[in-house]
């Protein structure tokens, strides 16, 4: 008779797993992906690195889960930005403007989500991660042109054409440490792309 876990025995487990997690996002957020091995993240949630293999098959299972989980994050943050807006374009600057910000506010985590050496599992993901963003701002810009707000444009071609290049302006800031006027200048750009009339920033998102 296969061997069946208790409610109790599952519920240390799952508690277990995400204590393995939040560690892995602290680790991330100081060392980057190179920084979160079995091992480092074992000891930084305080459980025997063999207790690990209850939960991943090994660093690359953990990094794709620790991938999703902050692209997670990331992409609630910029939803809940955009919410705020009254009007399409000023949504997309949002995206624009938090996306940067956050990016900006942990750059470690940052340059590992955007341009770190990484597995290729990790690597595939991180194509996972720009249509995500890519489908959020082709939502709004494709309601701006409808509005009459921007002219006719394919929209999920200029929103990857968008996080693309905002993700390359990113990672020089990033590794100097220094935003310089990286945020409103990257909103700038991004409203010129799309070929709006003039700059309409979005208000700045506190950061959490």
């Amino acid at each position: 008779m296969a061997y069946r876990r208790t409610p109790a025995v599952q519920a240390r487990l799952d508690a277990q797993r995400a204590a393995v997690l939040q560690a892995a996002v602290a680790l991330l957020a100081e060392r980057g992906y190179a920084g979160c091995s079995v091992a480092a993240v074992a000891e930084r949630a305080g459980i025997a690195t063999g207790s690990m293999y209850r939960h991943f098959a090994g660093k690359s299972d953990l990094a794709v889960e620790l991938f999703r989980t902050v692209v997670g994050r990331e992409v609630a943050a910029v939803t809940e930005a955009l919410a705020r807006e009254e009007t399409p374009q000023r949504r997309v600057a949002a995206v624009v403007e938090t996306f940067a910000a956050r990016a900006l506010k942990a750059p470690r985590r940052a340059y590992a989500l955007l341009a770190e050496p990484v597995d290729p599992v990790v690597d595939a993901e991180r194509l996972v991660f720009r249509r995500a963003f890519r489908d959020v701002i082709a939502t709004q810009i494709a309601a701006a042109v409808d509005s009459g707000e921007l002219p006719p444009q394919d929209a999920e071609l200029t929103a990857a054409a968008l996080v693309g290049a905002i993700g390359e302006a990113l990672v020089g800031p990033l590794a100097a440490g220094d935003p310089g006027d990286t945020i409103p200048a990257l909103t700038a750009f991004a409203l010129r792309a799309l070929g709006a009339p003039e700059a309409a920033p979005a208000h700045r998102a506190a950061q959490h």
